[in-house]
């Protein structure tokens, strides 16, 4: 593990070089072609270093952390061609996913809270630094204090553990179990935050909307999976107390999902749909991960890697509309089959995804909630068939509002897309649909 790190922190020197861009760009390619080369993790920890490591599960989020940072800088093109302050754009994605690296394959439960805290200051930096409307500033408050305020309480929770058990190591710590709720909820409720739960979710939609196409990408590619992640992680030796009050959470998941995908529905920003649709993805990964059950737990990683992919690739298409038409509402952006008509099939192959049709691997992530979710309680089948239901709405309204519809007038006749873009966009659908058929990795590992 300690070699990858080693090659990207050596990467960063070449942020620095003029008309190096591409380069580095290529270079990250590289990095996770290599990563997936290393693949033969199996549930147990392998690559064991001095304080890095990794399993199947750090193993998945790791190559995506690196995939969706090579796209992000292909589509960020517009800040190299217009010398937006390139290099340090280029210095701080590398920086992020330096600590998401860290963050993932870290087996110290200290420094994981270390990472996991570090990741925010460069995505605050992509906000503030190249967001869009003024507005940004309010959505980086929203983010840093959110996290930082639910983290507070994880970081007392660790040092009570440690001076419990004398150890930081996740292997170490499965041997405890805890009946005391407070310190649960401590534990749970940073990764509750980052997931986004409803009710704590209203810094997502404005950092979304706020940040550039990389700083959207990265945040519904890999932040959101930062706290399953760390849920995965704690819960081994939270399952006592998560027996007992589990049920709070995922009621508020299922619910809130259903109601964010009413809010979806009236939503006219392009960009913002698609945020509060990632809200009601991540609600029903976190009822099935909190179910404790195999099914839950792999079904909520599986998930987690298929919106990432999907997630990333629709901020992708929302931001290539947006340069061409200078907006993001809804009003503005339509008709564009006749606009663009070449991009109008990776549109309908990306909302697709997003409604988990098959062949993609959302479907699998979808199929496995569903059914931990039913094991578990058939109560909740109310609201997963509500939740079904309206995802498939929101993601036909954003599809034919999009594409039908009436030019609008202020538009030119035609365009059409680069190769850079397609490829971007082919990198995101390809592997969402290609790893359906190695499904064993996602379901059969614990």
């Amino acid at each position: 593990m300690l070699k990858f790190l080693f090659m990207m922190m050596f990467m960063t020197p070449l942020c620095f070089l003029k008309k190096s861009f591409w380069m580095v760009q290529n270079f990250l390619f590289f990095v996770s072609f290599l990563f997936i080369i290393l693949n033969f993790y199996n549930n147990y920890w392998m690559n064991l270093s001095y304080f890095l490591g990794s399993d199947l599960i750090s193993y998945g989020l790791i190559l995506l952390s690196i995939w969706i940072c090579a796209l992000m800088l292909s589509s960020s093109e517009s800040i190299y061609k217009l010398n937006n302050y390139s290099n340090f754009f280029l210095f701080i994605i590398l920086f992020l996913l330096l600590m998401l690296y860290l963050t993932f394959s870290t087996t110290n439960l200290f420094l994981f809270y270390l990472f996991f805290e570090s990741s925010l200051i460069p995505t605050l930096f992509l906000i503030l630094g190249w967001g869009y409307q003024p507005e940004r500033l309010q959505a980086g408050m929203y983010l840093l204090f959110y996290t930082l305020l639910a983290s507070l309480p994880l970081l007392i929770a660790i040092f009570y553990l440690f001076n419990s058990m004398n150890s930081m190591n996740f292997i170490m710590l499965m041997n405890f179990s805890s009946y005391y709720s407070l310190f649960y909820l401590a534990m749970i409720f940073a990764f509750l935050v980052k997931m986004p739960m409803f009710l704590v979710h209203l810094w997502l939609p404005k950092a979304h909307v706020e940040a550039p196409v990389a700083g959207s990408m990265i945040l519904a590619g890999i932040l959101l999976k930062l706290g399953g992640y760390g849920l995965v992680r704690v819960f081994p030796f939270l399952s006592f107390s998560g027996l007992s009050f589990n049920y709070w959470w995922i009621t508020i998941s299922l619910v809130g999902g259903v109601l964010v995908s009413l809010v979806c529905l009236r939503q006219t920003d392009l960009k913002a749909l698609i945020a509060y649709s990632s809200v009601a993805h991540m609600g029903i990964v976190l009822g099935g991960l909190l179910t404790l059950t195999y099914w839950g737990v792999s079904g909520a990683y599986t998930l987690m890697i298929a919106h990432g992919l999907c997630s990333s690739g629709l901020f992708c298409l929302a931001n290539m509309s947006y340069e061409r038409m200078g907006s993001r509402s809804l009003l503005i952006n339509k008709g564009l089959l006749n606009f663009m008509p070449s991009l109008a099939l990776w549109w309908f192959l990306l909302c697709s995804s997003n409604m988990a049709a098959p062949p993609t691997l959302n479907l699998l992530g979808e199929i496995s909630l569903l059914n931990s979710l039913v094991s578990w309680s058939w109560v909740s089948m109310l609201a997963l068939a509500l939740l079904s239901f309206f995802s498939a709405a929101y993601t036909l309204y954003l599809y034919s509002y999009s594409q039908h519809g009436k030019l609008f007038s202020g538009m030119f006749s035609f365009s059409t897309g680069y190769t850079r873009e397609y490829l971007i966009l082919l990198l995101h659908w390809f592997p969402l649909n290609l790893l359906i058929l190695k499904s064993d990795y996602c379901i059969f590992w614990l």
